[in-house]
This record gives C-alpha cells, sequence and structure tokens, in this order.
C-alpha cells in the first residue's frame, strides 16, 4: 500500500522554551546519545541554566551536529527535565504517533533524509528544525501508525530477547571454562612458585620516533597482546634488526608466550596472556614480557594457567603505579605459586580444557554470525514498514 507523504513540520511544531531561572528550577539536565536516546548524563556545560530549554514529557530532542549517527531521542512519560540551549526540542502533534515518527527517523530512510538535509549549504554538517520539517514522511491513518508501531515493538522486544539469550549462553560458558580451571589450578599450599619454571623477561625499549615501516619484523606492544591471543593489526610498528645484537634477543619464536605488563587498573586490562603463532616475525617491546622456561613443563598447561582465575587473582593486586594505571614487575608474576604435576598429567589437563575451550570458541564464533544476522533484520523490519509491508 502507497501512504500519502506529508512533510514532517506539518505534524510536529518545535519547542524554544527557556527555563528562565540560574538553577534551571533544579530540574535534571538531560542529554541523548544514539544508543540510549534521552539520559540524564549529568553533563552541565554551564552553571546558569538560565537559557536551557524545557524538555517535557513526550517530546523529541536532538544534537544537530550528532543527529546524523543516531543522536535522536523520545523523552519517556516520566522524564521531565531541561537540555542545551544547543538542542533541537520538538513536540508531535495529534497526527502522528510519537513512536511512529521515531521508527521513522531511526530508519534507514529517515538517516538518509537527515544526511541529505543536514548537509546543504553548511560548512559543518548540522540539521537545524527548518531543515528536519522539509524533510517528508509517508503517513498512514493514524490507527494504521499505532498498528504498524506494535508490530515494529514485538520484533524489536523478539530480537533483544534472543541478543540476551545468546550473551547470556556466552557469558555461562565462559563462568564454565572459569570452574574447570578453578579445579585443576589451586597451589596455595605449593613450595614452588612461577619462578622456579619460568622466568620473565621484559622487552626492548624501542625508540617510538625510529620505528621502520619496511622492517622485516613487528614489534610487539601491549595494545597487541589481547586475552587469550595476539592481536597483530592494531596500531602496527616494524622494526629491522639485522646486524642490531642488542635487538635479536628480544625476538619471539612460535608458541612463546607473553603478557601484558601495564594497562589500566580499573578496566583490568593488563595481565593478559598470548600465545606467538606460526611463521611470524616478532620483537618483543617494553612492558610485555616473555616467559622463558628453563624446567620441565608444557606451555600449553602454562598458557592456562596464566590465564586462570587463581593466576589472575593474585596477579591484579600486585600491581603498583597510580591510580589509573598500574603496572606488574617480573617478580610479581615469578613469586606466584605454582606446582605442575607430571608432564603426562599436565598433558591429559590440557587436552580436556583445549575441547572444552574449542566448544566455547565455537558457540561464540556462532553468536557472532547470528548478532550481524539480528542487527540486519530491525532496519529491514523498519525498511519494509515505511514501504507499507508490514
Amino acid at each position: 500500500m502507497q501512504w500519502p507523504s506529508v512533510k514532517i513540520g506539518d505534524v510536529v511544531h518545535q519547542e524554544r522554551d527557556p527555563v528562565g531561572s540560574f538553577d534551571g528550577d533544579g530540574l535534571p539536565v538531560l542529554g541523548v546519545t544514539n544508543t540510549e536516546g534521552v539520559t540524564n548524563t549529568g553533563v552541565e556545560a554551564s552553571d546558569d541554566k538560565s537559557k536551557y530549554f524545557r524538555l517535557r514529557p513526550g517530546r523529541f530532542v536532538y544534537n544537530p551536529y550528532r543527529i546524523n549517527v543516531g543522536s535522536i531521542g523520545l523523552s519517556s512519560s516520566t522524564q521531565n527535565g531541561i537540555c542545551s540551549p544547543a538542542y533541537v526540542v520538538f513536540a508531535p502533534t495529534k497526527r502522528i504517533d510519537a513512536a511512529f515518527l521515531r521508527f521513522f527517523l531511526k530508519s534507514a530512510r529517515g538517516n538518509q533524509l537527515i544526511n541529505f538535509h543536514g548537509n546543504r549549504g553548511s560548512v559543518r554538517s548540522a540539521l537545524r528544525f527548518d531543515d528536519l520539517a522539509e524533510m517528508e514522511i509517508p503517513l498512514p491513518p493514524l490507527v494504521e501508525q499505532r498498528l504498524v508501531t506494535a508490530r515494529i515493538e514485538e520484533v524489536a522486544s523478539q530480537i533483544y530477547e534472543v541478543r540476551t539469550l545468546r550473551h547470556q549462553a556466552a557469558k555461562e560458558a565462559d563462568v564454565l571454562v572459569a570452574a574447570e580451571m578453578h579445579k585443576v589450578f589451586h597451589f596455595n599450599e605449593a613450595q614452588t612458585t612461577v619462578g622456579d619454571f619460568a622466568k620473565v623477561q621484559g622487552g626492548f625499549a624501542f625508540a617510538s620516533g625510529s620505528y621502520d615501516e619496511n622492517g622485516s619484523h613487528q614489534v610487539v606492544r601491549i595494545g597487541n597482546v589481547r586475552d587469550g591471543f595476539l592481536d597483530l593489526s592494531r596500531a602496527p610498528v616494524r622494526w629491522d634488526p639485522s646486524g642490531d645484537t642488542r635487538v635479536l634477543r628480544y625476538e619471539l619464536k612460535p608458541d612463546d608466550l607473553v603478557i601484558s605488563m601495564t594497562g589500566t587498573r580499573e578496566k583490568r586490562d593488563y595481565g593478559f596472556i598470548a600465545k606467538v603463532p606460526e611463521n611470524s616475525r616478532l620483537l618483543l617491546n617494553q612492558r610485555v614480557g616473555r616467559f622463558n622456561v628453563h624446567r620441565e613443563v608444557d606451555r600449553n598447561y602454562l598458557f592456562h594457567f596464566l590465564r586462570s582465575p587463581f593466576f589472575r587473582d593474585r596477579l591484579f593486586p600486585s600491581a603498583t603505579g597510580t591510580a589509573n594505571q598500574a603496572n606488574i614487575g617480573n617478580g610479581d608474576i615469578e613469586q606466584i605459586k605454582f606446582a605442575p604435576p607430571p608432564l603426562a598429567e599436565q598433558r591429559r589437563i590440557v587436552a580436556e580444557l583445549d575441547a572444552l575451550q574449542a566448544e566455547v570458541d565455537a558457540l561464540k564464533r556462532l553468536q557472532a554470525e547470528t548478532a550481524a544476522e539480528l542487527d540486519a533484520l530491525l532496519p529491514a523490519i523498519l525498511d519494509r514498514a515505511f514501504k507499507g509491508e508490514l
């Protein structure tokens, strides 16, 4: 069915209502994001809020400079506050269902129109209210608008439920792996430590201004060491160690185990363990450590141990540094209790943990594949909806 189109300016009206008082009548300052819509951001550009606009329940609000990335929201029936005078506030008339308009503005067609009307005759891309008012929207009767909205919300709810269930399944799988590691790795009573089996070698202090983009080796920095793997695509830099005896001892070998030794304390994005892949030419940078094994221990067993809750729970409290940055030293790692069983038992444990991890990785790959399909589903539904095909 082909619906008649109207200009948005015919079904909404702008509201520019300064609150008038210095303290903004004590109302919360509301903002808008592309993920959360209208929210209490806590960001106040000025103590004097007299020029801030009133933002009543059931109003649209957007940042003219960020609406092209989806920063537009509809205040709920309980949200009553003020917003920056740089924002645009408008209210729907009785001719249009507010949720119907919100879905249209979030649709591919709506975003296309936002970018078209917001990029005309401006040095910086911005969508003023007058530009918005010129955009056209297909408008069925109000009853049909509400039916379309209900259908979209039903599909969106189902997508959210499926995404939530898949996310929970992945988290539960990680918990299962951690529980298995907890059963295997518990060395509180051990008389030996990591340092009795492997010494931690720090990396070379490469001069950042001297990287060679044509160098034969990539330098492994802390940002490359992720949880369980090396991500060599992150800000790659290169070096040529040819003839440089200072650097050659920092060349990594396949199956070497490395650890990131600096990170953000709050995020705990340090102490990550990775294994060096085959056919790689890599050099060890400072603040990345390598485990030089000097007693009989299976590297894969050590790899699992270093990723275990037992190891990490003892590593994090030992970190020094500032309130934000955390640093761990070679000695912090080497003093952690560690008493591996005989090699045959180590390898049996590795086989079980590898099999379990393979199942978890397969689940996460499936989740990633279906997540992309789910992400594409709602835009497809919106596209059909505003063509009158729902």
